[in-house]
């Protein structure tokens, strides 16, 4: 039997999203993405992203087709999400200086780090004022179930997390194949 609820996965950039992804459709649940955009250095195992959550806000119309399915939604795109649906929202917290660090990482292999940008204390103030206004803003949806997944965690062995989205998810999952997912070579920019 098919969920009747869109399987969100969501974070700031660089909070682990793409890993949910990766193990989510290794546990069988089938990803809404399209394959623009394509692998790298940043992430080697892809970002299972679908371009038309970035126009969320102008058209929806995608969304009742990926009920019973899993997409990508970035944070600040989460409260243009059509209040007509059920979500179930995996979202991914990590250390702040990690997401700094591998934001930072990923700019300069891509030449586009700019000096005079905003400083890391800037940011981190910035993401930490968003993080807020989100948790705020789905604990007051009941049309969204959230789970937070801390990433730092799964990637240093912990198994409790892998389990809570299996049973958030529902027997549709299997948590096995979602762990062996895991490429625990790819986590860089640790904290500490």
């Amino acid at each position: 039997m098919s969920a009747d609820f869109v399987t969100v996965v969501s974070g700031l950039p660089r909070s682990g999203t793409s890993l949910m992804m990766q193990m989510i459709t290794a546990g069988g649940i089938e990803a809404v993405q399209d394959g623009q955009r394509a692998a790298d250095a940043d992430n080697p195992k892809g970002y299972l992203e679908f371009e038309a959550v970035k126009k969320l806000k102008e058209d929806a119309s995608w969304v009742p087709g990926a009920v019973g399915k899993v997409v990508k939604v970035i944070s600040m795109l989460l409260f243009d999400l059509p209040a007509t649906q059920k979500y179930r929202v995996i979202f991914m917290t990590r250390h702040m200086d990690e997401i700094l660090a591998s934001q930072k990482e990923m700019l300069k292999r891509r030449g586009t780090l700019d000096d005079k940008g905003p400083s890391d204390d800037d940011m981190r103030k910035f993401f930490q004022n968003h993080l807020n206004k989100v948790r705020n803003w789905l604990s007051l949806q009941a049309n969204i179930q959230v789970l937070f997944v801390d990433y730092n965690a799964i990637m240093s062995g912990d198994d409790k997390g892998i389990r809570d989205v299996g049973e958030f998810l529902g027997s549709a999952v299997n948590v096995d194949a979602m762990k062996k997912a895991i490429d625990a070579s790819l986590y860089r920019n640790r904290h500490g």
